[in-house]
């Protein structure tokens, strides 16, 4: 009797297998497009994370697994004068810069989703033509402004506090979100007595969180990978260079050393790794859900 299951068994388990490994076929064959797509993206990233462990010997050799793993390459460049200040110049920059375009461009969004007011459309149209003038174009006028009227060179304040006069991509965004927010819910709020104020802050800014992460995050990684900015206005102050741009310094500096280069390589981009990773699922259902209402 036992003989006889035990022989009954034996097709069944191969038969599982064999559907396990057809549905991993088919997987596979679904999916293919999305595993190469991640690959391509995934495998640079790889290669910086392996040469920063490898010695100065192995970096940038046939051998792409490190033969013995050095992890005191991250506590040298960490190390290394000038990088704290580097580190802490570009949080200031990201974190600032990100807070004072939150604070500016949700009441102009919130205006131009629900006030009814003549010249609404022009005034939204004129953001938008904002966003396809190059920085470039204004560059000259604009460091005649705070370097020598206002004499902020050598600072990142002339970066920092443009922010505060809205961004108009962050504006566009939030405001197609705000219009998929049903306008019944500031109604009712209302008629319990709150202002426009009061509603935006208690009702409007709770169910647009959504949009706000994505526009944080939006702000935050193009303030942490700033260079052109930075070039401009602080170049000729060590002391308040950012990652981006002292990045290319210490790479002058120990350009023989690419063990070196690709761990201050993966210091500056951990951060921004690290916080996509936990505020995925907010960013990608903030940018899904903004354009959904013209």
């Amino acid at each position: 009797m036992t003989a006889t299951a035990i022989t009954s068994a034996v097709p069944l388990t191969s038969a599982a297998r064999t559907a396990r490994r057809t549905r991993f076929l088919q997987w596979v064959g679904v999916h293919a497009l999305a595993i190469a797509a991640a690959l391509f993206f995934v495998l640079p990233f790889v290669f910086i994370f392996l040469t920063a462990l490898m010695s100065d010997q192995q970096a940038l050799t046939r051998n792409l697994w490190p033969d013995s793993w050095h992890w005191e390459n991250l506590r040298t460049v960490w190390e290394t004068p000038g990088f704290l200040t580097w580190w802490k110049n570009t949080l200031m920059y990201a974190v600032l810069g990100t807070a004072l375009t939150l604070i500016s461009s949700i009441p102009v969004a919130y205006a131009l989703a629900r006030f009814s007011f003549r010249g609404r459309n022009v005034v939204l149209m004129l953001v938008i033509a904002t966003m396809m003038l190059p920085p470039q174009v204004v560059i000259v006028p604009m460091y005649l402004f705070w370097a020598k009227q206002l004499h902020l060179s050598g600072t990142l304040w002339p970066l920092i506090i443009p922010m505060a006069f809205t961004d108009a991509f962050s504006v566009f965004l939030l405001r197609q979100f705000l219009l998929t927010i049903p306008k019944d819910y500031v109604d009712a709020a209302k008629v319990d007595g709150c202002g426009d104020f009061t509603a935006l802050l208690r009702i409007i800014l709770p169910m647009a969180k959504p949009a706000i992460a994505a526009v944080a995050l939006f702000q935050f990684f193009y303030c942490w990978n700033d260079y052109f900015g930075p070039q401009i206005y602080a170049s000729e102050n060590p002391a308040a260079w950012t990652l981006s741009y002292g990045l290319e310094s210490f790479k002058g500096a120990h350009h023989t050393n690419w063990n070196l280069t690709m761990a201050a390589t993966l210091l500056v981009m951990a951060p921004v790794i690290i916080l996509f990773f936990f505020a995925q699922k907010a960013f990608i259902e903030g940018v899904t859900l903004t354009g959904v209402k013209g």
